[in-house]
């Protein structure tokens, strides 16, 4: 037998349900409500049927409009790269450095290198490639390898100390805690700092300019403006990598450094190669 109570005409129904003395009544849903909510319904098994929409275990259902959102976007790239088919056959098969800047492929090179260097490069470089420390500054005229087009894309594809590409460029600064004593490579950081900070100690760098000449000039340089086949920095110029404080120098000195570029003719094509390689060089520091 229900447990409903019996109500009069002035009394509102109720569905019978009780907690702590509160009733729920049962008012019936607007006539609106439930046929929006009907329609609703309809609508989601048509949209199940037309589209992809359940999960299987390989995929979904295709539904039988057979629509794809990701065959869309492979259909606009293929309407990309056969627009600009051309512009990369020409890219492809240019000397980049006979590339007038005021050519159109010239732009085309510039926009599309700037895409990639976006998506590949900013990580490490920043997104305006000015870099940060222990990753170059892409902005200035200070290059260990060279600055023109032809150094630029061969870093680029060969990337720096890796071990992946056996044409990488490679250079490798021993680390002179193991050579030299503490007091030794002091001098010598003063000695470095020295040729860009005139408040310096200088009995103390003139005590490391000969450890310079015996341990360092060899690579660097006697004037240490540094020696581009070896990829060994321009110690003159007050441009550091990795900081040119007492303290940064010392670390360097003492336990050398080791940044990695991968080689990115492995992971990108030719063109993007060549692109990003020409936007690098019209950053400005290119030579």
């Amino acid at each position: 037998m229900s447990n409903k109570p019996t109500e009069d005409a002035k009394t509102p129904e109720t569905t019978g349900h009780e907690w702590d003395g509160i009733q729920e009544l049962n008012n019936p849903l607007p006539r609106w409500w439930l046929w929006t909510l009907y329609a609703t319904i309809i609508w989601g098994i048509g949209y199940t049927i037309a589209y992809p929409a359940w999960p299987l275990i390989s995929g979904t259902t295709r539904g039988v409009l057979n629509h794809s959102t990701r065959m869309e976007v492979a259909q606009d790239i293929e309407a990309h790269q056969n627009l600009n088919a051309g512009l990369v056959a020409q890219l492809n098969a240019a000397d980049l450095s006979q590339i007038a800047p005021d050519a159109d492929l010239h732009r085309y090179g510039v926009a599309r290198g700037r895409s990639v260097f976006a998506a590949q490069c900013s990580q490490c470089h920043g997104s305006g490639a000015a870099g940060s420390p222990g990753y170059p500054n892409l902005l200035d005229n200070d290059w260990l390898w060279g600055g023109d087009l032809a150094e630029i894309s061969y870093s680029v594809r060969h990337g720096i100390r890796n071990d992946t590409d056996e044409e990488a460029r490679y250079s490798d600064m021993p680390a002179f805690k193991d050579i030299l004593a503490d007091d030794e490579i002091d001098a010598v950081a003063e000695y470095v700092f020295a040729l860009t900070d005139a408040d310096h100690d200088r009995t103390l760098a003139e005590a490391g300019a000969t450890l310079f000449a015996d341990n360092c000039a060899a690579c660097h340089g006697e004037d240490a403006r540094g020696d581009r086949d070896l990829g060994a920095p321009n110690l003159a110029d007050a441009i550091w990598l990795y900081g040119g404080s007492r303290a940064a120098l010392t670390q360097t000195i003492s336990q050398s450094r080791f940044g990695v570029m991968p080689a990115w003719g492995q992971r990108l094509s030719e063109e993007d190669v060549r692109a990003v390689s020409i936007y690098v060089h019209a950053l400005g520091g290119g030579e």
